[in-house]
């Protein structure tokens, strides 16, 4: 395992636990996203990253019994907790690497990823994985609760010119990782960003 996925695996270890109750509001900013997302009843969507299953619910809700709906995280504790939650009803719960999936190419009409793209060791090369999975126009959604200043707020940071979640950064990260961006929402109640799988 390299040392990013090791960092990731002992950061998330430790707040597994109290993750959910940390962020008790964010529910309805999820179910928003998804919503975003345009997903259809037996679609197949990958809540990549999933952490505790918090997006799990409403994609269930998207794509209705006869959808697919799974949940990746590199981090058993945080799988435990999904469980524990009761979100492993909603979706099938994956103990796996989104860097390296263990799913067919072009089996996913979806993928979603909350607060992902700042834990990728390799943000070109692992976007372009999330876009093996995901048919030609299927589309990524890249969120998190709050915005990027919020969010440097909170951990006590400023936002930098690097920052991959700035549009003139993430716009031709994912257009060179096989996605065409056709939204940008960063404001301080969310922050969101869709792209579609291209041809």
């Amino acid at each position: 395992m390299s040392d990013d996925h090791t960092h990731v695996q002992e950061f998330f270890s430790a707040r597994a636990a109290e993750w959910d109750r940390r962020f008790p509001d964010d529910g309805p900013a999820y179910a928003a996203a998804v919503a975003e997302l345009g997903l259809r009843e037996g679609d197949r969507v990958l809540d990549a990253g999933c952490g505790t299953g918090r997006a799990l619910t409403p994609l269930r809700a998207a794509v209705g019994p006869t959808g697919v709906v799974v949940g990746a995280d590199l981090t058993p504790a945080m799988l435990e907790a999904a469980v524990g939650a009761g979100r492993d009803r909603d979706g099938r719960l994956l103990l796996a690497d989104v860097t390296a999936l263990p799913l067919r190419s072009r089996s996913l009409d979806a993928v979603f990823g909350a607060g992902l793209i700042s834990h990728l060791p390799e943000p070109a090369e692992n976007l372009r994985e999330l876009a093996r999975v995901v048919r030609p126009g299927g589309v990524l959604a890249l969120f998190h609760p709050i915005g990027r200043a919020a969010l440097a707020a909170r951990q006590g940071r400023q936002i930098t010119p690097e920052d991959l979640r700035a549009e003139a950064n993430l716009r031709p990260l994912l257009a060179g990782s096989g996605w065409h961006m056709t939204s940008y929402t960063d404001e301080a109640a969310r922050f969101l960003a869709l792209a579609v799988r291209e041809g």
